[in-house]
């Protein structure tokens, strides 16, 4: 029976009041089952359990197995056996209405949990492991001595917890398990969640309250809540955390603070979760005592050896640096005349020896204002491929400029192929209204990770090019910025949840769907009642595409408010940097709008390979979503619709407004089969979101209707105020602004 039936009591009274001989233990669990599902029903949820919450499911949505008695057959002298245990006796209470009981061999239905070394019912199975490598694992039903059973089990401790997480999520989404084979490895070896966090607790484009961390009672105290952080990312085979803001401070590598990272560190190893740090380039200089950071420094060099050492005597599998270098006013190599490779390769050399890898931010810019901020990170990088030591990955933004709600692949994907590449997505939306939005961002992820680079001919994916598979890399990498803060949705927002959620899955494996991940979340999140699952993941699968109609439609980007980036701006202008304003980048005049990227602009075309370079610079095969961002068009530019590119424009951003409208009709009809505190919590978001896509529409029709002087198009609404009013408003204190 599902949770939150508003007939649930009802099921109760219609249960026989008596029991045919022989049936007590079977009604006794119907019962027990109904009252389960009752108390789910009335207990308040806040989205604290995430997608983990193990409600009660009947025969048919738990998959059909049938296990009476529960038995778990599982090592546990590790603490990673231990909590991949834990993990199974937590789910099958939740989902089956059982205890279950941990037994040494199988004696009827029973799981099977081990590696070939830990379990001897699990060595059989060796020789099915050997190509799943360390972190994959074999799900299978079969039997063993005569009873039946499905084994989990991997060559190490880590998969057979990832693969505990797996069969617990086909639990509870419904899937059959009498049948039951699946083998799975990860795609990227490194899967990391990148965490701008600083050390007094605020969260730098973080809108889900203040840090996770908390510096001030660490290392003594360690918050339960660290180690449902880390269960929450074994579910999904995130291997990494960022503890620290790539806008780094350098005492985030004092003796300190690693203490207090080295107790993070202890929570998250059974789990599989890897501690970094983002480090400071000129740490030598704040903390050092040294009077240089120069990386061919002989003192320079041997002060970030000794901090290597200093680190893995405290977390031997400390995972290694994430560096932000002459960026945004971040010291780096530049500053001494030196390379980014010669930089990265600084800090590789002091984690070679104990298996640590550098992770250097791609996302870079001049001091003097470029021709093209889209050409920045290509231009300084593209040359200095296969200079970097083996140790190092080359992290790079989805898109060339900045987590936009829409981009076209960065070129450097494809284009430095004796460099491994990671990819660098945000989880939290900075660029897409904050935790209030409802926007699922699996289109966007798997849109960047399908998109063909041609660079090796046609296939070329960005998949390809971060699995390492395009070039024979070994070493792989995928980063998300996380929105993880101390509310308790943890995200800001039930919705936000989804995107860590499919961010995970992706890094697991680039090649799923994110309709599929949707429809799994849903159902774990919500319920698996099919009239609940397709509506709403009908929702989120257009809510990206609503947000980028009401926002930045036809290409258009950077055109939010300075600084926090909370709602429209198209009129910024002015301040210390050209590339910092709106107008930068919209080109807008009475005549035309959009960024010339082709020959006869700024070339930024030219930066991919031939065949993608010549359909981006046509403006009749150009994909209409990436028009303006690489062609300047006048507003009479017929458009494929057949209307001229400013009834379009204005077409775009209506629509996007009536999208939400209908993401709030299609919530409001689920009420009741959503418990109710969730529903209405989701159900005020929306309206915020309503009211927000409606400003946003009308302070940007309202803004290019000053330049060009163009009537509105029939049958389109003006915008409600004048425009003086929208570029009055002010919000000193939107959340998440980088201070």
């Amino acid at each position: 029976m599902e949770q939150f039936a508003p007939a649930c009591p009802l099921d109760i009274l219609m249960l026989p009041l008596t029991f045919p001989s022989g049936d007590r233990r079977r009604w006794l669990l119907a019962v027990a089952l109904a009252l389960l599902a009752c108390a789910g029903a009335a207990r308040a949820e806040d989205g604290y359990a995430l997608w983990m919450r193990y409600v009660p499911a009947d025969a048919t949505s738990s998959g059909g197995y049938r296990a009476p008695a529960g038995d778990i057959v599982a090592p546990e002298r590790t603490a990673t056996q231990r909590v991949a245990r834990e993990e199974l006796q937590r789910g099958l209470s939740g989902l089956l209405g059982i205890t279950p009981r941990q037994r040494s061999a199988p004696g009827g239905r029973a799981f099977v949990l081990g590696t070939p070394q830990s379990s001897p019912w699990v060595a059989p199975f060796s020789r099915d492991l050997d190509a799943l490598g360390d972190e994959g694992y074999l799900l299978r039903s079969t039997r063993i001595g005569g009873h039946e059973v499905v084994v989990v089990a991997a060559r190490e401790d880590i998969g057979v917890l990832y693969g505990v997480f797996h069969l617990l999520r086909l639990m509870q989404t419904g899937a059959g398990l009498d049948r039951l084979e699946v083998r799975e490895s990860p795609a990227i070896a490194r899967r990391v969640l990148n965490h701008w966090d600083n050390l007094d607790g605020y969260v730098e484009r973080g809108y889900a309250g203040g840090s996770l961390w908390d510096w001030h009672t660490l290392p003594d105290w360690q918050d339960p809540r660290y180690i449902d952080y880390a269960r929450a990312n074994a579910s999904l085979g995130i291997n990494g955390s960022v503890l620290n803001n790539v806008n780094a401070n350098a005492l985030s590598l004092s003796t300190d603070y690693l203490r207090k990272a080295e107790a993070l560190a202890d929570v998250f190893r059974p789990y599989g979760v890897r501690v970094y740090l983002s480090a400071r380039f000129s740490a030598p200089l704040e903390i050092g005592g040294l009077r240089t950071a120069d990386p061919l420094d002989p003192d320079v060099q041997r002060w970030w050896r000794d901090k290597a050492d200093e680190i893995y005597a405290l977390i031997p599998d400390f995972g290694g640096f994430l560096v932000k270098a002459n960026s945004e006013g971040q010291p780096g190599p530049q500053d001494y005349g030196r390379s980014h490779a010669e930089g990265a390769n600084l800090l590789a050399d002091a984690l070679a020896p104990h298996g640590g890898v550098v992770m250097w931010r791609a996302f870079v810019y001049a001091h003097d204002v470029p021709e093209d901020r889209a050409k920045q990170a290509y231009s300084e990088f593209v040359g200095l491929d296969g200079a970097f030591r083996g140790n190092v990955l080359l992290q790079v933004k989805n898109g060339p400029i900045d987590f936009q709600p829409r981009e076209p692949f960065h070129p450097l994907f494809g284009a430095m192929p004796r460099t491994p590449l990671t990819m660098e997505f945000q989880i939290t939306k900075e660029y897409l209204g904050f935790a209030t939005h409802l926007v699922y961002l699996g289109p966007l992820y798997e849109e960047v990770l399908s998109a063909d680079t041609h660079a090796r001919g046609s296939g070329s994916t960005v998949a390809r090019v971060i699995d390492g598979s395009l070039d024979g890399h070994a070493l792989s990498g995928i980063a998300g910025v996380a929105n993880i803060g101390d509310d308790r949705t943890w995200n800001g927002s039930h919705f936000d949840q989804a995107n860590w959620y499919a961010f995970g899955r992706l890094a697991w494996n680039p090649r799923q769907s994110a309709r599929d991940i949707a429809a799994d979340w849903v159902a774990m999140t919500f319920s698996r009642d099919p009239g609940v699952v397709t509506p709403v993941v009908d929702m989120m699968m257009a809510s990206r595409e609503a947000a980028v109609d009401y926002m930045t439609p036809l290409g258009l980007h950077h055109v939010m408010a300075r600084g926090h980036h909370y709602g429209p701006g198209p009129w910024v202008d002015g301040g210390p940097r050209a590339d910092w304003t709106s107008v930068y980048y919209h080109r807008a005049d009475r005549d035309g709008i959009g960024f010339d990227r082709t020959s006869r602009g700024s070339d930024a075309v030219s930066q991919y390979a031939p065949d993608v370079a010549e359909g981006f610079a046509d403006v009749e095969r150009v994909p209409e979503s990436l028009l303006l961002w690489f062609h300047h068009l006048p507003w009479e530019h017929r458009m494929a619709s057949g209307r001229p590119l400013w009834d379009e424009l204005v077409h775009r951003y209506t629509r996007g407004v009536r999208s939400v409208e209908a993401m709030q009709a299609t919530w409001d009809r689920l009420q009741g089969r959503v418990d109710a505190e969730r529903h209405r919590h989701v159900a005020a978001f929306l309206r915020i979101q309503r009211h927000e896509a409606q400003w946003w529409r009308d302070a940007s029709v309202a803004y290019f209707q000053s330049l060009n002087g163009r009537a509105m198009p029939a049958g389109e609404t003006p915008p409600a105020h004048p425009l003086a009013y929208y570029v009055s408003l002010q919000f000193p204190f939107a959340p998440g602004d980088g201070r």
